[in-house]
């Protein structure tokens, strides 16, 4: 039934804002990453050829297992739809189907988790605690954080704020849209086996090569569309928007990532501030002090973006694919 995917998202969207990110023991994110880790050390390879196929085995394995597994707990719901008929047995079926389809949803966007961390960063920088504010944000970021000051650690703090729209939120709706709970769960195994051996290191630069080439495919679409709806976030909430524009055009392209500069150059240009990678790169043109108004315009932005995408991308795509007999139920 098509509202159990519509509601389902509505719930998961609830869940999150309300509570936020389960223990990590309850968290499938989670597990995928100790499986990720637990795997490498036995993957690894001094041959640069068959680190970077042993890479691609992997990845392949964790999608596989997550699809497998998610295949069965969606046969299980239509199979227990088609043992009875009463009226009744089918509203507590579906009712049942929204709310674990929720939950399942959920544990693949983290928006109250990104905010709590980042609030972290912010929390420490008042206290003038520079050494803790790094420290955290080094749980969120790829950079070496040991020597940046305040400003960088603002900086880097915001960019994973909009690089987090898509990868934790707009991202796993993207494809839960079009191919149900699976095509979340695919995009978040391979969103996380990037952020952990996506790294052009000696250690990883094989061996994470298709980890990391997966992500770029997988993002292209969504890292844009998603600043498209950043754009109409900052007209709902009277900020820059017009530069956004600008900036998102003039300096999405500028990051080693292709897709990654999009959300960021748009916050950026929203914010009327200037992101810094040092020698890596410089978006935006702003030329004042960051500060904890521009976090919590950020953090609005990324809240109402969340909100726009549900509305104007994935409930349309589900009635639309829906309507032609496309849409994966769950």
């Amino acid at each position: 039934m098509i509202l159990i995917p519509i509601i389902a998202v509505m719930f998961a969207l609830a869940l999150d804002f309300l509570f936020g990110d389960p223990k990590n023991r309850y968290h499938p994110t989670v597990w995928m990453g100790k499986l990720i880790g637990k795997s490498v050390p036995y993957a690894k390879s001094k041959n640069p050829i068959t680190d970077k196929i042993n890479g691609i085995i992997l990845l392949v394995l964790v999608i596989t297992m997550i699809s497998v597994l998610i295949a069965l707990f969606s046969y299980s719901l239509k199979y227990l739809e088609n043992l009875g008929s009463n009226g009744l047995y089918k509203i507590l079926i579906m009712g049942a189907s929204i709310i674990l389809v929720g939950i399942l949803l959920k544990t693949t966007i983290a928006i109250k988790g990104m905010e709590e961390h980042a609030s972290q960063i912010m929390d420490s920088l008042s206290k003038n605690d520079l050494n803790g504010a790094r420290a955290r944000l080094s749980m969120i970021v790829k950079r070496d954080t040991k020597n940046l000051d305040k400003q960088h650690v603002i900086s880097a703090t915001l960019e994973s704020i909009s690089e987090n729209i898509v990868d934790g939120i707009t991202g796993p709706l993207f494809y839960f849209s079009i191919f149900g709970l699976i095509g979340a769960f695919v995009y978040r195994s391979v969103n996380t086996a990037d952020s952990m051996i996506g790294y052009k290191t000696e250690i990883f630069k094989n061996m994470g090569w298709f980890a990391a080439n997966c992500d770029k495919i997988l993002n292209f679409l969504p890292s844009r569309l998603t600043s498209l709806v950043m754009v109409f976030s900052c007209i709902v909430l009277k900020e820059d928007w017009r530069h956004s524009i600008h900036i998102m055009k003039r300096d999405g392209s500028k990051t080693e990532s292709p897709n990654a500069g999009y959300p960021m150059a748009t916050l950026a240009g929203a914010l009327g501030i200037k992101f810094e990678k040092m020698e890596h790169y410089v978006l935006g043109d702003g030329n004042s002090e960051m500060t904890e108004g521009h976090f919590k315009s950020a953090i609005s932005i990324m809240k109402v973006t969340t909100i726009l995408f549900v509305l104007f991308f994935t409930v349309p795509v589900i009635l639309m694919l829906s309507y032609l007999g496309w849409w994966f139920n769950v």
